[in-house]
């Protein structure tokens, strides 16, 4: 199992930690998805290491926008 960081910028309730956390849920691999909403971080863990503009798609489609990576 891989652990990454992310940082997402524009959350700012739990619909959204919601949606980033269901689309990002949905990626190939991605056995689970913690959202901190104070500090805009996505915790992700999967089976592998996972492409960040995929990650990047996720979070786009969720609505925000990934930072820094």
């Amino acid at each position: 199992m891989v652990t990454t960081t992310y940082q997402v910028q524009g959350m700012t309730c739990g619909h959204c930690a919601s949606s980033v956390s269901a689309e990002v849920g949905g990626i190939a691999g991605v056995s689970d998805v913690q959202v901190e909403l104070a500090s805009g971080r996505v915790t992700v863990t999967s089976e592998g290491p996972l492409d960040t503009d995929t990650v990047r798609a996720a979070v786009d489609e969720a609505g925000y926008d990934l930072v820094g990576a």
